[in-house]
């Protein structure tokens, strides 16, 4: 063991005035109903160096995650307790979004940008940050990228890139979501809308977080537009429904929302590698 549719003229507004003031208004697809008058509000952010790739929550400490590497921080203070990295690709190359579940943090792992796609869910105890397992996904159809629970089931996130990483003949439109139940034996799957695939895919992109809220919806960010996608999963058939959009003081990457604060959910920003705590919530206007 080891130890996109375009973004209008108002969203870029609703985004200048969060850059100045630390809130955003919700921007709703082309199509899609009124969502509700929401709000995205900083709560506090801390600077961390590890803030690469996306961050894990339990209801004491934030998981930053890296490519090869973890800090382990106090979620109020932003104090560092601890840390764990192994040299690339000795074994682990490239770790995306992670999820504590039942006191072990698990994180997505790829290859990327190395090609044909290789994946692997690594598994850390929260206690020690010692690495304590792995499943291997062996070949997969698209790269890892973020992993969650739903219903009592995992669900994951395999993409497919337009440019670096991407396997010959297959773009972003390929990327899909995977149902598995506690033994990873493929129990169901689904794909994303086309316009939102349009969206996410600009610069050959696709999912770079996801996790499912507590109002049972899907929540995704892409690579680097500051934007959280709110999705609801079909009744019928297998494609997810895009309800809205969201600006948010970060650029795309994996989040997580918080355990013990409904509504709470935490980012990095990756160009200040900070950690962003912020709450959706019903705005006061």
């Amino acid at each position: 063991m080891l130890h996109a549719a375009r973004t209008d003229s108002l969203n870029v507004l609703a985004l200048s005035f969060f850059l100045l003031l630390g809130t955003a208004a919700v921007a709703s697809p082309a199509g899609s109903s009124p969502a509700a008058d929401l709000e995205f509000s900083v709560a506090r952010r801390f600077p961390a160096p590890e803030a690469r790739q996306g961050v894990a929550a339990d209801p004491e400490f934030l998981y930053v995650i890296p490519n090869h590497a973890l800090g382990k921080y106090r979620r109020d203070g932003g104090e560092r307790m601890a840390g764990w990295e192994c040299p690339e690709g000795q074994p682990l190359t490239h770790l995306n979004a992670g999820i504590v579940f039942e006191g072990r943090l698990y994180c997505a792992h790829s290859n990327f940008p190395g090609v044909p796609h290789v994946s692997s869910v690594e598994i850390w105890d929260t206690g020690t940050l010692r690495h304590i397992g792995s499943h291997p996904l062996g070949r997969t159809d698209g790269s890892l990228t973020w992993i969650d629970r739903r219903d009592g089931r995992w669900i994951a996130a395999f993409v497919h890139y337009g440019r670096r990483g991407g396997e010959p003949g297959r773009g972003p439109e390929w990327s899909r979501i995977v149902e598995f139940d506690d033994q990873w034996r493929q129990t169901g799957g689904w794909t994303l809308p086309p316009d939102l695939i349009a969206r996410l895919g600009v610069g050959g992109y696709s999912m770079s977080g996801g996790a499912v809220g507590s109002d049972g919806r899907l929540y995704l960010t892409g690579h680097d537009a500051p934007e959280l996608y709110v999705l609801t999963f079909p009744e019928a058939g297998s494609v997810l429904q895009w309800v809205t959009t969201i600006p948010i003081p970060v650029e795309g990457q994996a989040f997580c929302w918080d355990p013990s604060e409904p509504g709470v959910a935490h980012f990095i920003l990756k160009r200040t590698r900070e950690v962003v705590t912020a709450r959706l919530g019903a705005s006061g206007r």
